[in-house]
């Protein structure tokens, strides 16, 4: 009688319990958080993009750095040291003449801050150097952290200005790409882009023609320039090439008083011939004294001067 009242009663023997999280379950795990919280959120992203940006920090995308690079020679490191290249070791060859450029190599160092001073053997510095004259000598410079072509845009929307850049289409010489970083910051540009490949990079030779303004003008560098410049071209920006033969003389070039893209070609070679269908105009620069061309520091100095009158 009783095994049939517990088949009535519908129950199955002993059952076990869930401790409860049934219960826990069902409370909920609060509101949910704002957009600028949930990581991997659109918004969360833009939130910290502006708060590097408030800090002052350049935005970076994964463009790359160039490798570290060694000056070698007295003259060479006090040079590098005046001119404030970056540098993060100066190694100095044990039992060394101290002869005034040792010393001022050694008070410049130490001034800066920042700088390993470290004594190494003769052999060691030819191992380091591959058996160039070090004289003793050697400065570790460290890699360049280049920009994303895009940054450079994206800093003149920030401070509520036309872009100005100047692109360098096959330009090799480290010292013309320091002569156009030094111009760009004269005249109130936003970067020079450069190629990642076939074409001169931030080596110390470049820090040095810069005198110093390389430390406030990013050079972005770019997978591919042609692309470059056309996502430029889709962000409103007009790309300007440089040439001898241009169809536009710089006078009567309007687009400069707008965001801009300057491109500038090599001495010998000018703009490749796919950059140079991708401008949107080709521009000379009137040369009554005859000269055939200018080198590339010379051209863009020309150049952001006349855009700079115009938007002044």
């Amino acid at each position: 009688m009783a095994a049939n009242n517990r088949r009535m009663s519908g129950k199955k023997g002993a059952q076990v319990g869930s401790g409860g999280k049934r219960r826990r379950g069902l409370e909920g795990k609060g509101p949910t958080p704002p957009a600028e919280m949930r990581k991997g959120h659109a918004k969360q992203r833009a939130a910290q993009t502006k708060s590097r940006r408030a800090q002052g920090r350049p935005q970076r995308r994964g463009s790359g750095k160039s490798a570290s690079e060694l000056v070698v020679g007295r003259n060479p490191v006090v040079e590098a040291l005046r001119e404030g290249v970056p540098a993060t070791t100066l190694y100095v060859q044990q039992f060394i003449d101290n002869d005034e450029r040792v010393r001022e190599a050694l008070q410049l160092a130490a001034e800066r801050g920042g700088i390993n001073l470290m004594e190494a053997p003769r052999p060691e510095l030819d191992r380091m150097t591959n058996g160039l004259n070090h004289q003793g000598l050697v400065l570790q410079v460290p890699p360049y952290e280049y920009a994303h072509p895009e940054d450079l845009a994206d800093a003149a929307a920030d401070a509520g200005e036309d872009p100005l850049i100047v692109a360098l289409d096959g330009v090799t010489d480290p010292r013309n790409l320091g002569a156009v970083v030094r111009s760009v910051s004269a005249f109130g540009g936003h970067g020079v882009v450069v190629p990642e490949r076939r074409a001169a990079g931030m080596t110390a030779g470049a820090w040095k023609t810069s005198a110093g303004t390389a430390a406030r003008t990013p050079v972005a560098r770019a997978t591919n320039l042609t692309r470059a410049l056309e996502t430029y071209q889709k962000a409103g920006i007009t790309v300007v090439g440089l040439a001898a033969d241009g169809e536009v003389e710089l006078g009567d070039l309007e687009a400069l008083e707008g965001p801009v893209v300057i491109v500038v070609g090599s001495e010998g070679k000018g703009l490749s011939r796919l950059v140079g269908e991708t401008c949107d105009f080709r521009v000379r620069i009137p040369m009554p004294g005859g000269a055939e061309s200018l080198n590339a520091g010379v051209a863009a100095g020309i150049v952001l001067y006349e855009a700079a009158r115009r938007r002044g």
